[in-house]
């Protein structure tokens, strides 16, 4: 990522280049932040006939949701951490204005926590940026929509689970005749790999809090199960598994024995569930100093990971699944896919006229608002 040095000439000129160039309202730059309960991530992309270009990327851990499972609040620590990396967030925004639309989009932290209004209100007047707390099925149509590039057009449905900080999204989703997808299910389970390192702390997890998380999740999938019976389909191979979080990549980085992290190599990668299997039991003999000198795990990923493997496991032991493919992909690619499929709706208000999401006033002032 270029740095952002907010008062560079040569970032404004080229600011004010593109500002001059952007008349189409098909061109131009999309931006979405999608803040979790571990990291803020930034994507600024351009579109293309297909899909589109992704320009530019930002991401922090801030651990949004630290200690949100003991009284539900986020801490001014969190808060101010939080804040720090969204306006970086405002810096590059601002290098790449103007942007012709954006969606910035909170999940379970702040689904969570009483009081969420101190966050909106901080990065409100820190910032400008509007912040928008979407319900866990929004979070789950996001990373469907996101994983779609992946979906492989011969298997008309997808079983994609997405592994959060605070919460973890898995859906059942149909592919029609047309190429069009839509949700037949979904279900949310209340704890990710933030809240589940909490809930059980200390720099190894034991066996028996590995097994509890493994059961109880399993216990939430079996109602799931009974209502939309997957395990046949998964047998018979008419059900696509995709995972997408930052464990289920470290798995794939993993197997493939990166020296470093590679999304290229890992985007995209089908794991069979005996691989999948062995990855996981090297990841616990590596134990908390093993990981945390892991090139592609680390000290800030050392306690989440295990805490995601035993949800990833959990789905691979409760459902009979061969293959997953993994995705680098997720909520914020589903966000620039969503805008960019609806532009003409975006672009223009009721009256017909023209309308940015972020990019300069006549004044010369920004504007950060939601339409």
């Amino acid at each position: 990522m270029k740095a952002w040095r907010g008062n560079n000439t040569k970032q404004l000129k080229k600011a004010q280049t593109r500002t001059e160039k952007t008349h189409n309202p098909n061109e131009g730059y999309y931006a979405a932040i999608d803040l979790g309960t571990n990291s803020c991530r930034l994507v600024i992309a351009e579109p293309t006939p297909s899909s589109f270009h992704v320009v530019e990327t930002f991401s922090k851990i801030t651990r949004l949701g630290e200690g949100i499972i003991k009284e539900n609040m986020l801490s001014k620590p969190a808060i101010r951490r939080t804040v720090a990396a969204l306006k970086i967030c405002r810096g590059v925004l601002e290098e790449y204005s103007p942007i012709v639309r954006m969606r910035f989009v909170a999940t379970a932290a702040c689904r969570r926590a009483l009081n969420c209004e101190d966050l909106e209100k901080a990065v409100a007047k820190e910032t400008g940026l509007s912040m928008e707390v979407i319900s866990p099925r929004e979070e789950a149509r996001l990373a469907v929509v996101g994983c779609m590039p992946l979906l492989n057009r011969m298997i008309k449905r997808a079983l994609v689970f997405d592994i959060g900080g605070g919460s973890t999204e898995i859906s059942l989703a149909r592919i029609t005749e047309t190429g069009k997808t839509f949700i037949e299910g979904f279900v949310s389970l209340p704890y990710g790999v933030v809240t589940i390192s909490e809930a059980f702390p200390g720099r190894e997890m034991t066996n028996l809090a590995y097994n509890t998380i493994v059961e109880r999740t399993q216990k939430i999938l079996q109602e799931f199960e009974e209502k939309n019976q997957i395990t046949d389909a998964i047998r018979n191979q008419e059900i696509q598994i995709i995972g997408t979080s930052g464990t289920v990549t470290v798995l794939g980085a993993v197997h493939l024995n990166l020296p470093r992290y590679n999304r290229a190599a890992v985007d995209g990668l089908a794991m069979s569930g005996s691989e999948i299997e062995h990855v996981i039991g090297r990841i616990k003999k590596m134990g908390h100093e093993g990981r945390c000198r892991h090139s592609c795990i680390g000290k800030q990923k050392a306690d989440l990971t295990i805490s995601g493997c035993s949800i990833i496991e959990a789905l691979t032991t409760f459902w009979p699944i061969s293959e997953v493919t993994i995705a680098d992909r997720g909520i914020r690619e589903g966000i620039l896919l969503d805008m960019i499929h609806h532009q003409k709706n975006n672009y223009f208000r009721k009256d017909g006229r023209y309308r940015r999401y972020f990019g300069r006033r006549k004044n010369g002032n920004r504007k950060f608002g939601s339409h």
